[in-house]
């Protein structure tokens, strides 16, 4: 009787997680996808350009393409996040 009694507790365990809407798969591709979108950012730092002084580094390939790229495909990719459900 004990045995049945947690083989049911574990059943009814499944049935309350299974109702959640975001399982763990969702929340390590979400914290994967926000860790795109800083490197994302940090890729677009760097310094300003000065009244006396031109920075040309300000139009680095680096900061005008491959941040905003890596940001943009985190972004992309926390929406698939959310919304993706194991089979």
């Amino acid at each position: 009787m004990a045995h049945s009694l947690k083989e049911n507790r574990r059943k009814e365990d499944k049935i309350k997680y299974s109702n959640f809407p975001l399982t763990r798969i969702n929340f390590v591709l979400m914290a994967i996808c926000g860790a795109m979108i800083v490197i994302g950012f940090l890729l677009m730092l760097g310094g300003s350009n000065q009244l006396d002084h031109f920075n040309a580094d300000i139009f680095s390939s680096r900061r005008i393409v491959v941040g905003p790229t890596i940001a943009f495909l985190g972004f992309v990719g926390m929406a698939f996040a959310i919304i993706f459900k194991k089979k």
